[in-house]
């Protein structure tokens, strides 16, 4: 498949992901988010995904990626963080760009506080990955691909 047929997908990462391999371990895991990053692109590369792969801790810098989208990704996998229980903000962002976005958390969000099992972003996501740890991603750009 040449470059110019691949399908271009961004994956976000959210708040305090950068800490991956630090951060709660019993949780997240032990794997930083450089080398889940490489297995990410290792996977868009075996399913002929063009990857490009973006963290901040920001809202509103999230939000700005995501309208920075439109026109040039024909998806998005995004694991918003804490921000998935209650940015409308970002709600709206994804609504707006009107390109399949994967919602996906490393841990199973159902097993833990109350306050993380709702989501506000899913309903306007074409899927939910959740509780696989770093193979949440993996499964996220599998789902995407079929969808694409």
């Amino acid at each position: 498949m040449s470059m110019l047929n691949k399908r271009k997908v961004l994956v976000i990462h959210g708040p305090n992901l950068n800490l991956l391999g630090e951060r709660e371990t019993g949780i997240y895991g032990k794997d930083t988010i450089d080398n889940i990053n490489a297995e990410i692109m290792h996977k868009a590369q075996e399913l002929g995904l063009e990857c490009e792969i973006y963290q901040s801790n920001s809202e509103g810098d999230i939000i700005d990626r995501l309208h920075s989208a439109r026109g040039d990704f024909d998806g998005v996998v995004i694991n918003a963080g804490a921000y998935t229980h209650y940015s409308i903000a970002i709600r709206d962002a994804i609504a707006a760009i009107k390109i399949p976005c994967v919602e996906v958390h490393m841990s199973n969000v159902y097993a833990r506080e109350e306050f993380r099992r709702h989501s506000v972003i899913a309903p306007v996501c074409a899927g939910s990955i959740v509780g696989f740890g770093k193979n949440s991603y993996i499964l996220a750009l599998n789902g995407l691909k079929d969808l694409l």
